[in-house]
């Protein structure tokens, strides 16, 4: 698809605005057509969701535009023919990346690699020898550039290998993996979701956890301690009905806790390249393992919700514990369309959280 420079930019503005995630952006594009249109419409819709509305500036995004081109990158979206496949196919993907480098390692089969990033000698080598044997197999390997696990797949798969971070593609985050982050800019694939300029945050690395997921055919833990944000990549890939798998710990090391915990839980468990590569080429998109539950995408408009009923009439019915949309309808008696409507009136509004799996509930 090819994009104006008008609705390219109208586009990031959207997305910039308060309030406006990946399933209220497609559903914006989806009824008003452009995102030109829905720019303009947002006060509105959040005068109707009860509270007042400013998009953001548009030089706000012409600095962001500008800052984008300082650092080499360009801008991905969600409808381009080359947006990663199995990417897109996610609930909730992002629905704009900014991206350095070669983007046809995107069109790879990939498996991601991830695990502690106080792993052990041992899982570091473990890491950095499946990643260059998984690469000599034709994939690409993706990993979010952490320390530990991430830095020895990247650096084992280079230069095939893709790092998704959780800043802005101009941040370099951990300082030490400096250049590694610029050899897989030159020469990999380097992806962020955060606008240029963006430092890492907390709430960012689960966020940068499901394009790592989202992205590939299975994700491998190497190393994890229970909790740890590799087991939050690893079921959103059984989310996602990709394959999970785990190399196994010895019971008296913490950090194969998590691992082992994977495999108690359904993991597959693998000992050598040669098994993750048999799996994934043998993969047909049937999950292979107990932790696959595909969550319930968000429902498109079905039904013209221009008569739909008020947002306070729907948020009489939520409370802050999540409802699925599902059941809103049900108890509401409208329409698809006009319930969604509703709930996208209240988000931009701010008074409204999504939830995985099709779920909303009221800001608290």
């Amino acid at each position: 698809m090819s994009l104006t420079q008008a609705e390219a930019f109208a586009r990031i503005r959207l997305l910039r605005s308060p309030h406006i995630g990946p399933v209220s952006y497609r559903q914006l594009l989806a009824r008003f057509g452009t995102a030109e249109a829905a720019v303009t419409a947002l006060p509105d819709l959040a005068r109707r969701g009860g509270r007042p509305y400013t998009a953001a500036h548009a030089d706000r995004v012409e600095r962001e535009v500008a800052g984008v081109r300082r650092a080499g990158a360009r801008y991905l979206f969600h409808d381009q023919p080359d947006y990663p496949q199995l990417l897109a196919q996610a609930p909730a993907a992002p629905p704009i990346l900014t991206m350095r480098g070669a983007l046809a390692l995107a069109a790879r089969p990939c498996v991601a690699l991830v695990g502690a990033r106080n792993a052990s000698a041992a899982a570091v080598q473990l890491a950095r020898e499946f990643g260059a044997a998984l690469a000599a197999e034709g994939f690409a390997v993706v990993s979010g550039l952490a320390r530990g696990i991430d830095g020895a797949a990247h650096d084992g798969a280079f230069p095939h290998t893709i790092g998704v971070i959780a800043s802005g593609i101009d941040i370099v985050y951990p300082p030490q993996h400096r250049d590694l982050q610029e050899r897989i800019a030159s020469d990999g694939l380097l992806l962020a979701e955060q606008p240029v300029g963006t430092e890492p945050r907390g709430s960012h690395f689960p966020s940068r956890n499901r394009i790592i997921a989202g992205l590939s055919l299975g994700t491998l833990v190497v190393e994890a301690a229970p909790q740890s944000g590799s087991l939050i990549t690893a079921r959103l890939a059984g989310e996602y009905g990709r394959g999970v798998m785990a190399i196994p710990g010895s019971p008296l090391e913490p950090r194969s806790a998590g691992a082992n915990e994977l495999i108690r839980d359904g993991a597959v468990l693998v000992q050598d390249p040669a098994q993750v590569a048999e799996l994934l080429r043998r993969f047909d998109g049937t999950p292979r393992t107990a932790l696959a539950e595909r969550q319930q995408p968000f429902i498109a408009f079905e039904d013209e919700p221009a008569e739909g009923p008020a947002g306070s009439d729907i948020a009489a019915l939520m409370s802050p514990a999540p409802v699925h949309v599902d059941e809103l309808i049900r108890q509401s008696g409208q329409g698809t369309g006009a319930v969604q409507m509703a709930l996208l009136e209240l988000e931009i509004a701010g008074r409204l959280v999504r939830h995985e799996g099709g779920r909303v509930s009221l800001a608290s």
